[in-house]
């Protein structure tokens, strides 16, 4: 399968046209995907291989990519959005699934693994977990008089930044420009700086209880380079919660760029049948 073969498509949901990336066939097992502070884009390096064995649906939470909609610090925070996925889940016809989580798109996944009886395995990349966010490049924007500042052009240049950041090879203009494209919208702006604003730990810390009951099958892939989460508390995750593993690959926050190859290796053998 190629890029080619990756579509767009769009779900409405309560109300608001969501988007999203499909690979793989309408009659294999279902693997959803989620974005954090980044968008769908993230996975598209590793879909074509993911859909050789699954339904992947990679979605846009509304605000965010190509989705319709606008997120407030209410429906913006981890429980709110696990709402949110679990409503696109249903209409997508997804009543169990797999789920793969990146950035606070991974604690949006350890919600629901930890509250919905719906997931049967569970992949976080380069996810939030602990207290390890928010980073304080996020948690600036708590600050009201830092979201009224934020403007347009402000956005797209610091998104810019981080996302050349978050990967370790060189990123063409081009694939910098894809990336930070949907900020050119104010309402992602806002979209954004929502997210952010929510961001909260203690929507990792408290569920921890609940995950280690829970004890869905679990695998960290990790760009061991990170700079936002750093590998020690993935390994601090694989010590503590049962069930979990870590493979490790080259790269940084965002390894479906680095290592897109290693990444969807170490993503197919933990869904695979025991």
């Amino acid at each position: 399968m190629s890029e080619q073969q990756v579509q767009r498509k769009k779900v409405q949901v309560n109300g608001t046209g969501l988007s999203y990336l499909e690979a793989g066939m309408a009659n294999s097992p279902p693997l959803l995907l989620l974005h954090g502070t980044f968008w769908s884009r993230v996975w598209l390096p590793v879909l074509p291989a993911l859909g050789a064995r699954s339904r992947c649906i990679a979605l846009d939470l509304p605000g965010f990519g190509a989705s319709e909609g606008e997120l407030d610090i209410h429906s913006a925070t981890v429980p709110e959005l696990a709402k949110t996925v679990l409503a696109a889940a249903d209409t997508l016809g997804m009543d169990r699934f797999d789920l793969a989580g990146h950035d606070i798109g991974g604690g949006i996944a350890q919600h629901l693994a930890a509250t919905s009886a719906r997931v049967d395995r569970l992949v976080l990349m380069n996810s939030v977990t602990f207290d390890s966010w928010p980073v304080p490049a996020v948690e600036r924007f708590r600050d009201p008089a830092v979201r009224a500042a934020m403007g347009v052009e402000e956005m797209l240049a610091a998104r810019a930044e981080t996302t050349r950041k978050a990967v370790a090879r060189p990123l063409s203009e081009a694939e910098v420009g894809d990336y930070v494209s949907p900020w050119k919208d104010p309402a992602r702006v806002r979209s954004w700086m929502a997210m952010a604003a929510a961001a909260d730990a203690r929507y990792t810390m408290d569920l921890v209880p609940a995950l280690s009951a829970a004890s869905v099958p679990t695998r960290l892939v990790w760009g061991r380079d990170d700079e936002f989460q750093k590998v020690s508390f993935a390994r601090r995750y694989t010590a503590e919660i049962p069930a979990s593993d870590l493979v490790e690959v080259p790269g940084k926050h965002i390894p479906t760029e680095d290592s897109p190859g290693e990444v969807a290796a170490a993503v197919l053998e933990h869904l695979a049948p025991a």
